[in-house]
């Protein structure tokens, strides 16, 4: 399995609603419940209508299209880091699934994976 860095900066937060946000922006995810708006984007695209933030984070992605009959992907992965006392926040799309770190512990996170198995890309 390929593990691909993602090379830009980027920031957790909650925002009062989404209408300041660019969606033209070419990296995101969105999450809205009846209890928050959440956002994760590039922190050059942080909105102004932000409430909480949480700068610092880098991710990768797990190359390919992941079959939904997959099973334990993110388990093992994110069994790897805690291992490594490496904290994370995890996010899927339909294909794949992003995995967040702290910017300080991100090096550490690809180097752990690379020792368990995992292929990096850089």
């Amino acid at each position: 399995m390929i593990i691909k860095a993602l090379e830009h900066d980027l920031t957790v937060c909650k925002v009062q609603d989404y209408s300041l946000f660019d969606f033209s922006a070419d990296f995101y995810f969105i999450g809205k419940t009846d209890e928050e708006n959440s956002l994760v984007c590039r922190t050059c695209d942080v909105p102004k209508n932000t409430t909480l933030r949480e700068d610092g984070w880098k991710g990768f992605r797990i190359q390919g299209v992941l079959d939904f009959s997959l099973v334990g992907i993110l388990s093992e992965i994110s069994q790897v880091l805690a291992n490594n006392s490496i904290g994370i926040f995890a996010v899927s799309t339909y294909n794949t699934d992003y995995i967040l770190v702290k910017k300080e512990d991100f090096e550490k996170a690809l180097l752990s994976l690379e020792n368990a198995g995992f292929g990096i890309e850089k």
